[in-house]
């Protein structure tokens, strides 16, 4: 229920300042993509409840997937760095230490689909929290990883906001068929 009050809080603050959106959108976009910092912020619903705003008016979808895909590329890159740099010395330390089920999805992940994990782990929410670590981890050049990690970037800050907008179309057109 409190991470509830905080989306709130965030979704209310962005109503009244829309000048803002990019910067906030920028912030939990990063905070979704940087290992281990995603899984603890709710930056998920955030996003999405953002695209309910843009279904209402309160707010331009521009500036919300620019400062998303800004986001996700700097927390993505920063995760990389730290599994190229700190490598194996992360999973012997909390949280990777507490979710084992979690290292071995992102290892079958990186085993069964290579380099295209990456994209594919912008879209899966358990994988998100580490797939970026992994990647870096396992040695893959950070312009290969790029190749693949600005697109996935782009795709998820259109695809995240643009799902609670047509989410907020829906309720409001069912709103207004019912006249409740």
């Amino acid at each position: 229920m409190r991470g509830m009050m905080s989306v709130d809080a965030v979704l209310q603050f962005l109503e009244r300042h829309q000048d803002w959106s990019f910067l906030v959108t920028l912030v939990f976009a990063f905070a979704e993509t940087l290992a281990f910092l995603s899984l603890l912020v709710p930056s998920t619903a955030i996003l999405v409840g953002v695209g309910a705003l843009i279904s209402t008016g309160a707010l331009d979808f521009l500036p919300i997937w620019a400062g998303a895909a800004t986001g996700a590329v700097i927390g993505s890159s920063v995760s990389w760095w730290l599994g190229a740099r700190y490598g194996e010395a992360l999973l012997k330390r909390w949280p990777m230490n507490r979710d084992p089920l979690l290292v071995a999805r992102a290892t079958e992940a990186f085993r069964r689909w290579g380099l295209p994990a990456v994209f594919i782990g912008h879209f899966f929410g358990p994988l998100r929290a580490i797939v970026f670590l992994f990647a870096g981890m396992t040695r893959i050049p950070f312009w290969r990883f790029q190749l693949v990690n600005l697109p996935g970037c782009l795709v998820w800050a259109w695809f995240v906001p643009k799902s609670g907008e047509i989410g907020g179309e829906i309720i409001g057109w069912l709103w207004g068929l019912f006249g409740v």
